[in-house]
């Protein structure tokens, strides 16, 4: 008899996070989950992962109140599972424990049925207290061996023998789970590789374990990952359906179904019901844009293995500081930090952690600062690596950072956060929900708290549709309206209002040629701008001292106000690059003469920042 393989249907999670970089509006898909489960899909990845961070920071809506829409939509009897991260759940950072159990209680609570729950180092122990808390939420636990493909000349782990290791600890710790599955978050795992694993887990477990299969197609390699574990005794796979399929997503549905024509093996689905779905699935996204990174094959991510779901997460990101013209220079950057890293997984968080050090080293130069994620993960507080780190880049961290290596349990490090969250509240005037308590412990950050600022309503939406699609250069952040007409304007010209990283300028231009024939400014005569790179050009300063971006990013918030003073090493203000923020520190003593910038700014290198007297 032919085997029937089981599938989850994970468009409108990792879907949405590998080509929208999880930027999606619940209104405009609900439609399509309808579609999905009237053409017999019953199993849908739901939410978590950065569906649950992405809701609260760029659409304006609560995850959990999209979990309630989600089930609604779905009906009573779909399987709807979410993602987590070990220790981190859906969080920003490591998570204590009463969060860790508030978590799984709260999904619980919102309509999830099955969590699949990973660690991006493979250190188990982040696995064992996070696994305990969903199954006594009730929740299926799926735990997680994660995969990846290993930087050419690099050894010691991510082989077969490496990954039946950690099941085996697993298994010798007691976690308890329901099913398990091996993550391929890059889609770069060689497939004989993934047969061998498959191949020894089902020879250790014996038949009666679920074993599952999930990975991306970013280098089209899905398909042949998938066939390859499905030989070798998987029971379920993770695809996608069109338009969210192939590319940075995981393989097609209807592609996979073809494949395993004349096996032994089938996906038990009716082709036109998936292919009506899949028209309303359409439809819903049809005034979405799409990057082109997400719709194409990259085989050169075997390389340096960006996963699919943080790939158009990042270049969004890159568009909104006018940096994607370094996408190509931080992948090839990358290669390196995993080298040095420890050989962590690529994936959430540990991928980030990787993109932003290589970011870091392309816009500020190799190793000059260490990322605060990627240097307390060379220090061992999220726990151990699969290999040691390089000496020499943990020995930069230990400066940079100031603290120690760890060698403890990485669950014993953070400090119980709900009584923290429900003191924020209760000062706050908020309502003091389990919800709202989660949703300030797990969107907190150094440089503020992003929870906090979306239930006050300070989240504008940043979801980006074809009607607000911009070219991907830096000058396109300069938009044009028509200005005042209470200027002397030249006969002949016309005179337009221009915004140019949060400046305001007023320009007159020739007619028909667009071209600037002169500036004349609203702003502070300190903010000229250099017309080549559109960067704030160096301005004599006699009796002060001028502080510059060192780096591109977005204006997180602001910690002077001019008339302070100030003395050497204290923050004038933090920037937001990559999730990564980076305080901008005053060089010397003195008093806060002007800020040049507001929050949520945009500035590039060389920008000026503040001036000091």
């Amino acid at each position: 008899m032919r085997k029937r393989i089981l599938f989850q249907d994970t468009s409108f999670r990792d879907g949405f996070q590998s080509v929208f970089g999880a930027r999606v509006l619940t209104d405009d898909f609900l439609d399509a989950v309808r579609a999905a489960v009237d053409a017999g899909i019953t199993h849908l990845e739901a939410g978590g992962g950065a569906r649950f961070q992405s809701l609260f920071l760029y659409c304006g809506e609560s995850a959990f109140d999209m979990m309630d829409r989600f089930r609604e939509a779905a009906g009573p009897d779909a399987y709807l599972q979410t993602l987590a991260r070990g220790i981190n759940v859906v969080a920003l950072s490591a998570q204590p424990r009463d969060m860790i159990d508030l978590h799984a209680r709260m999904f619980k609570k919102h309509g999830m049925t099955h969590i699949r729950n990973f660690d991006a180092l493979n250190d188990v122990r982040n696995l064992d207290y996070s696994g305990q808390c969903i199954t006594n939420a009730g929740l299926h636990h799926q735990v997680v061996i994660s995969m990846m493909e290993l930087p050419p000349g690099c050894e010691g782990a991510h082989d077969a023998p490496f990954y039946l290791k950690t099941l085996r600890e697993i298994l010798d710790r007691g976690i308890p789970f329901d099913s398990i599955c091996f993550k391929d978050a890059s889609g770069t795992s060689n497939p004989r590789k993934v047969y061998e694993t498959v191949k020894g887990a089902r020879k250790m477990l014996g038949d009666d374990v679920l074993l599952w299969h999930h990975t991306h197609d970013t280098a089209s390699l899905g398909v042949a990952q998938y066939q390859a574990s499905i030989e070798a005794g998987v029971d379920g796979i993770c695809l996608a359906r069109a338009p969210l399929s192939g590319g940075t997503s995981q393989p097609d549905l209807l592609a996979m179904w073809h494949a395993l024509k004349g096996t032994e093996y089938y996906l038990d689905i009716d082709i036109n019901k998936i292919l009506h779905a899949n028209a309303v699935f359409k439809e819903c996204l049809k005034d979405y844009f799409f990057p082109p990174e997400a719709l194409s094959v990259s085989s050169e991510v075997i390389l340096s293995p960006m996963p699919g779901g943080a790939l158009t997460a990042n270049t969004m990101m890159m568009r909104d500081t006018g940096t994607l013209h370094l996408y190509p220079q931080v992948i090839e950057a990358m290669s390196e930090c995993v080298a040095r890293g420890g050989f962590g997984t690529s994936v959430t968080p540990v991928s980030q952690f990787y993109f932003q050090q290589a970011y870091a080293n392309v816009t500020q130069g190799p190793w000059k600062r260490i990322t605060d994620g990627y240097g307390k993960m060379v220090l061992g507080y999220f726990g151990r690596t699969p290999v040691p780190p390089d000496e020499e880049i943990v020995k930069i961290a230990e400066q940079q950072l100031g603290k120690p290596r760890f060698t403890g349990d990485p669950l014993d490090v953070p400090q119980p956060g709900v009584p923290l969250a429900k003191e924020i509240l209760k000062n706050e005037g908020l309502p003091e929900t389990e919800e709202n308590i989660f949703i300030i412990g797990a969107l907190s950050t150094p440089g503020g708290n992003k929870g906090l600022e979306f239930l006050k309503g300070q989240v504008p939406a940043n979801v980006r549709k074809v009607s607000d699609k911009k070219e991907d250069k830096v000058a396109a952040a300069k938009t044009l309206t028509k200005a005042a007409g209470n200027r002397d304007v030249a006969p002949g010209k016309e005179c337009y209002s221009v915004t140019v990283n949060g400046a305001s300028y007023t320009v007159e231009v020739e007619p028909f040629t667009g071209v600037v024939e002169k500036v004349v400014s609203d702003a502070p005569a300190a903010k000229p701008l250099n017309a080549a790179t559109s960067q704030a050009a160096p301005v004599a300063v006699s009796d002060g001292v001028e502080v510059k971006a060192e780096l591109p990013g977005n204006v997180l918030n602001i910690s002077v106000r001019s008339g302070d003073k100030v003395n050497k090493g204290d923050t004038l203000l933090i920037l937001e690059a990559m999730k990564m923020e980076t305080p901008i520190a005053s060089p010397c003593a003195g008093v806060v003469a002007e800020i040049f910038v507001s929050q949520g700014d945009t500035v590039e290198n060389g920008h000026s920042l503040v001036m000091l007297v």
